[in-house]
């Protein structure tokens, strides 16, 4: 296998593991990551476990402060990793999955305690007044993981603006948290949590929340809708500026998973009462079409060329 022949037999385990939890789990998050070379597939695999341990915390049905203490235990597996304190034959294989990545990637593992931060705001509850509230946790929960995953990916060396790498891979995760912002409204409003702005909400009427399929009474939910879609549409053309900055087969990992999300994008805004009647979601001959779209690097060449004219 390509990449994998200074992989003990112990890590290559791990990471088949790690690649079982991705496939079962994401399934968005996999046809991006089947483009990738062996080695950096395994490690956005074992991102993606470790990340998924986390937020299945958050999101099960311990009380809460039992999930507090769940969710430190696994920061303490992050100080082992960052301490490089994980053996190949550790029982935990996304610890010791996650410890080989780091240790073959650059990976700013801090990027990971601010998703435990994230799930921590989950866990207490919290609500979010303003976009710029909203930012802070999306910026915890999906920047940070653009941000880890620019580690596996790494810019080209010589990429004009790729200083500005990380900028535009936290503000793709911004735009990939809104749409499951969007996606999920019902879901959340019946396990009592609710992410979008308090001031968008009232703007159009919306306070009351999303309890039925059907919109509240006297709401313009859709105008709601498609001032969100309108926030997300600009910060996927602004993350997407990182994609010229990618090695061919990175940038169409990362425009497999952006273009289904922005395809998600589009649906919910034909039919914005759809995400009241369940979820949104791609059949997989559209996500195989996106994915073929995104290796063929024209993504990338359409963003190459706008940025080309904005710099003229």
């Amino acid at each position: 296998m390509e990449g994998t022949a200074q992989v003990s037999a112990p890590v290559l385990a791990a990471y088949s593991y790690c690649e079982a939890v991705t496939g079962q789990q994401a399934r968005n998050f996999a046809y991006g990551i089947r483009l990738l070379p062996t080695d950096k597939r395994h490690a956005m695999s074992a991102l993606y476990a470790f990340s998924r341990r986390v937020d299945d915390i958050g999101d099960g049905v311990l009380a809460p402060e039992v999930k507090q203490v769940r969710l430190e235990d696994t920061r303490a597996l992050l100080g082992r990793v960052r301490a490089d304190a994980v053996d190949e034959d550790d029982t935990d294989p996304v610890a010791v999955a996650l410890a080989d990545a780091a240790r073959r990637f650059p990976l700013p593992l801090g990027g990971l305690d601010e998703l435990i931060d994230g799930v921590l705001m989950d866990v207490r509850g919290e609500t979010y007044e303003t976009w710029d509230d909203l930012k802070v946790y999306c910026r915890c929960v999906a920047g940070a993981i653009g941000r880890l995953s620019l580690g596996v990916f790494g810019p080209q060396t010589g990429a004009h603006g790729a200083e500005r790498a990380p900028e535009y891979a936290d503000t793709l995760g911004l735009a990939l948290q809104l749409t499951n912002i969007l996606r999920d409204v019902r879901e959340d409003a019946d396990n009592g949590r609710t992410y979008l702005p308090a001031d968008d909400l009232a703007k159009f009427g919306c306070s009351a929340g999303f309890h039925s399929s059907t919109p509240p009474e006297g709401s313009d939910f859709a105008g709601l809708i498609h001032f969100e879609v309108r926030r997300a549409r600009a910060l996927f053309a602004e993350g997407y500026r990182l994609l010229p900055l990618l090695d061919r087969r990175s940038g169409a990992c990362v425009a497999a998973m952006a273009g289904i999300y922005r395809r998600l994008l589009d649906r919910i805004e034909r039919d914005p009462e759809a995400v009241l009647r369940g979820r949104v979601s791609l059949p997989g001959r559209e996500k195989a079409y996106v994915a073929v779209r995104g290796l063929s690097g024209l993504d990338a060449r359409n963003v190459s060329r706008q940025t080309a004219r904005r710099r003229v």
